[in-house]
């Protein structure tokens, strides 16, 4: 079994070990950083697919042989410096290493890195959760100042990124989190990217809803009153297991399986009449925190998709 994340990564490390506990073999590597160096391809076609090896130090995986591949988050491929060598030898790296891991024959994918990419889009989010009958708030995506300013007069409006991506403020990184926004903010810096508005959902409480295979895991989070995006107040949430509406657990499945994803962490709003809107949908976020928290065996549901294909029913 292949394991693709980061070098520094304790959710995948839980997993892991759940896989060593189990006596399941895996090959843990990080692309961006590993390879090529301490990592080592060798594929050769073969009919049926890819066969060979990848390498780490003194432990080898063969690809024909490659029953699951996590991919978690690994590092991206960077150029060694600013020349077109360089350049040229990341994209080499990106399709060789990239496109053999991402054709393994009877390989399950939890998820494919090309499922998980397409699945990154908000706005293909959005659509796949109207089709499916969830509930969406009224959101607008411009880069005309006039529009936002009249999509945030109509509204109670937050902004958000339509890419939670690296960002950083005096050498430190940081989140970009939701934020209100009214007419009166809107200016001319809009028209220099595509920017994301949203009618602000008058909730009581959020809800992470993390789907595994054929399971769905869903912890209610509570925030401090006035607290609109919970990730800003890990210190002062309250967690606890919640049931998933069928109509929204049907809608959950049919996601899934429409984007080919294997995994994803999604984030609903809930009003005090018991609706759940639907924001947004990571198909690699995170989810560790929440076993201890709210009491979620999403270790053992992921170990038991790896080992042997799917969730026990």
């Amino acid at each position: 079994m292949l394991v693709s994340t980061g070098h520094e990564d304790p959710t995948a490390d839980l997993v892991i070990a759940e896989l060593n506990r189990r006596r399941v073999p895996v090959l843990r590597f990080d692309p961006g950083r590993d390879f090529p160096g301490a990592a080592v391809l060798a594929a050769r076609t073969r009919q049926g697919g890819w066969s060979g090896t990848l390498s780490m130090g003194s432990r080898t995986a063969e690809l024909h042989a490659v029953r699951a591949l996590y991919h978690r988050r690994p590092s991206m491929f960077e150029p060694a410096d600013e020349g077109q060598d360089a350049r040229f030898a990341v994209q080499e790296n990106r399709r060789g290493l990239g496109g053999v891991l991402g054709a393994l024959p009877g390989c399950l994918y939890l998820s494919h890195p090309q499922a998980i990419a397409r699945a990154e889009y908000k706005p293909a989010q959005l659509a796949t959760a109207l089709g499916l009958g969830l509930l969406v708030p009224e959101t607008l995506i411009t880069n005309d100042p006039a529009q936002a300013e009249e999509f945030c007069d109509q509204w109670p409006a937050i902004y958000k990124p339509l890419h939670a991506g690296a960002y950083w403020v005096n050498g430190e990184p940081a989140g970009i989190w939701a934020a209100r926004v009214g007419p009166g903010e809107i200016d001319d810096a809009v028209e220099r990217s595509a920017h994301l508005f949203q009618a602000a959902v008058p909730k009581v409480a959020d809800v992470r809803a993390v789907v595994v295979g054929n399971q769905t895991f869903c912890a209610r989070i509570t925030a401090p009153p006035g607290v609109l995006d919970w990730r800003a107040e890990y210190r002062d949430l309250r967690y606890e297991p919640t049931d998933c509406p069928t109509d929204v657990r049907s809608a959950l499945a049919a996601f899934v399986q429409d984007f080919g994803l294997k995994f994803g962490a999604f984030d609903f709003a809930v009003t005090a009449d018991g609706a759940w809107w639907f924001l947004e949908c990571n198909p690699n976020g995170q989810w560790a925190w929440l076993e201890e928290a709210a009491g979620l065996p999403i270790t053992a549901a992921i170990a038991d998709v790896l080992e042997n294909g799917e969730c026990p029913t």
